[in-house]
């Protein structure tokens, strides 16, 4: 049998103390909730800012889908090419970009962590002898932040939140934890 599924982040068994990481997460967990009138609110500016910075949006996802960007950067790993590395950079590009969509929220906790994961490398001969190890993270971060730009280009010009809601819209509004 499944366990009853909720939103309540999770108590730590009976009689079990949470330990001093489980607190913060929980603590961090805590201050992103928002109450529902909030929420509407920084959805709608959020689309507002999507409508404003289409321009933007649609020239970054231009310049991120290149072949010497896009394709450029798979290949380097594939070939085993220290190049690869140069994906950071066009992944760190795209994140300052949809940080500063909506700046009063914090970006969702998994996202951060995947893209701290993909970032911030440099090159070391001894990665050679690990390269998946180093390397994928970096493909996996530049992938999901391509993919949020997407979602922000296809989505920005809704007049209003969809009922129902696409999926893309929805991992979207998860990147500011708006759902």
């Amino acid at each position: 049998m499944l366990p009853e599924f909720n939103l309540e982040p999770p108590s730590p068994a009976p009689g079990k103390p949470l330990s001093p990481g489980e607190e913060k997460l929980l603590a961090e967990m805590s201050s992103r909730r928002l109450e529902p009138e909030e929420r509407n609110r920084l959805e709608r500016l959020l689309l507002q800012r999507l409508k404003e910075r289409k321009p933007e949006l649609e020239q970054l996802l231009q310049e991120i889908s290149e072949d010497w960007t896009y394709e450029d950067h798979f290949y380097r790993y594939y070939h085993g090419s220290f190049k690869v590395y140069r994906v950071q950079a066009t992944t760190e590009k795209a994140v300052q970009v949809l940080r500063d969509l909506l700046p009063e929220r914090k970006l969702n906790m998994a996202f951060e962590r995947i893209i701290g994961e993909g970032t911030g490398k440099e090159f070391d001969l001894e990665h050679n002898k690990d390269w998946d190890r180093y390397t994928r993270p970096m493909l996996e971060a530049f992938a999901h932040a391509k993919f949020m730009v997407e979602m922000a280009v296809r989505y920005a010009d809704l007049r209003e939140p969809p009922q129902p809601m696409p999926n893309g819209y929805a991992a979207l509004l998860y990147l500011d934890d708006l759902r």
